[in-house]
């Protein structure tokens, strides 16, 4: 590997011209949540923290889906690689069928039940009652979401990782939009408060998913073949599914987990719950980079192998996990600098801008592990197929320390919010050394592609 991982020019145009669109689209994914955040808590702060509870049930679907969506993502790069589009196709269609049953699910259980669910989450009638509010409107556009992830990640491995993040960009213009509008009250419009947060968001969802399929129809790009739906190709479920598996039990690990977490929060308080709604906001907005160099680095990796080219895929990741240090100290400084900044635009009681302050610090230390292993897990190990041992440091590191600590503190030892919030990020920081070990036995430098 070179000295200076920024000199091969090659490397560093391909990367950029996968890494920057999804860093955009992850920045306008995030802004979508800010701005609920800071909308509704400029109305005042159980809206926003009931909001922010209410999205857990959101963030359980898209963890499941995302690992379906990883799966296609994981096989489409790699076949796309090798230049066997007909596969691809085959993978698009699997991703479709999965996606949209569970996406059929998650619409029902906030259509009928959101009552039960919100009661996950917070025993406060208050957040309960504009919880359900938010999810009976905004359980349609979960209808939708997993159809829409599922055009994108066609696009994002196939070359034009630009049009994905150009629609769901314009998606997130529409909520940010039409949020104003319709929690506010603008345009003759009554003011709608949480019911209008959730609308903004369905009518988002109805702009990306039409966007998707119009743009599909282009020439060179990935679109449906609706017989393709009924036929069935056993050995890519196969390959799919063996992926699929590893990352679901991962993804429902981390998501059941850092979701309980929330739960922790909304058990301690509404100035708990409010002042980890913000942090969490100001994390996701500070970690666009870092999940945009782990999609966009694990598609040039998986490309790589798939095309047989072992070696650089390697060497490719190696670059990448220097990158992912170097970013992730500047996360560090950007979160410590964001404290300040954000106690101007929110109103918060005296109480929840004292846990936020609190909350940040923790989280500065807790961004070094966030980045560097997303970068390592998601984007070098998947793009090769190395997709159980995020389970297994996940069960250990999560579920075996930071959980049980956090949910002692909360429930039994009655510790002060920010030391149980501390807890919460355990994990990450605990995963590095574990990950940088598995990291060096290259296990997953492998093709996975087949002769279909």
């Amino acid at each position: 590997m070179k000295t200076n991982i920024f000199s091969d020019k090659t490397f560093m145009k391909k990367l950029l011209g996968l890494t920057l669109p999804m860093a955009f689209q992850n920045l306008m994914l995030a802004l979508v949540a800010a701005t609920d955040a800071f909308m509704l808590g400029h109305i005042d702060q159980v809206s926003m923290a009931a909001v922010s509870l209410a999205t857990q049930i959101q963030f359980i679907q898209n963890m499941i889906l995302g690992s379906c969506v990883a799966a296609a993502s994981i096989l489409g790069a790699q076949y796309w690689g090798k230049g066997d589009k007909k596969t691809l196709n085959d993978v698009f269609a699997i991703t479709l069928r999965v996606c949209g049953f569970i996406s059929i699910l998650f619409f029902l259980g906030c259509l009928f039940t959101p009552e039960m669910l919100m009661r996950i989450y917070t025993n406060e009638s208050v957040l309960i009652e504009l919880g359900s509010k938010y999810l009976r409107i905004s359980g349609w556009s979960y209808l939708l979401t997993g159809i829409s992830q599922s055009y994108l990640v066609m696009m994002k491995v196939s070359d034009h990782a630009a049009a994905s993040a150009k629609i769901a960009s314009a998606a997130v213009i529409v909520n940010i939009i039409m949020n104003a509008i319709l929690i506010f009250g603008f345009m003759g419009i009554p003011a709608l408060g949480v019911q209008g947060a959730a609308a903004a968001t369905l009518i988002a969802r109805i702009v990306e998913v039409s966007c998707a399929i119009i743009v599909s129809l282009r020439p060179g790009y990935i679109s449906l073949n609706p017989a393709s739906l009924l036929h069935r190709n056993k050995l890519l479920a196969l390959d799919y599914f063996k992926c699929v598996w590893p990352l679901l039990g991962a993804c429902l690990l981390w998501g059941i987990g850092f979701s309980s977490y929330t739960s922790f929060m909304g058990h301690l308080g509404t100035d708990a719950a409010a002042a980890n709604s913000v942090t969490a906001v100001i994390r996701d907005l500070v970690c666009c980079m870092c999940d945009g160099l782990a999609v966009g680095g694990g598609i040039l990796v998986g490309n790589e192998l798939g095309a047989g080219k072992l070696d650089t895929g390697k060497n490719y990741g190696d670059r990448l996990v220097i990158m992912a240090y170097i970013l992730g100290f500047i996360s560090t400084g950007i979160m410590l600098i964001s404290a300040p900044i954000v106690l101007i635009f929110i109103k918060l009681t005296p109480t929840a801008k004292q846990y936020l302050i609190g909350m940040i610090i923790v989280m500065a230390v807790y961004m070094i592990g966030r980045v560097v292993n997303t970068i390592i897990i998601n984007g070098i190990f998947a793009a090769g197929g190395d997709t159980l041992f995020d389970v297994y440091s996940l069960a250990v590191v999560m579920w075996g320390l930071a959980v049980p600590l956090a949910a002692l503190g909360t429930y039994v030892f009655k510790w002060p919010v920010v030391l149980v919030y501390a807890f919460t990020c355990l994990d990450e920081v605990g995963k590095i050394p574990w990950v940088m070990f598995h990291y060096k036995k290259y296990k997953w430098v492998k093709d996975l592609t087949r002769d279909m």
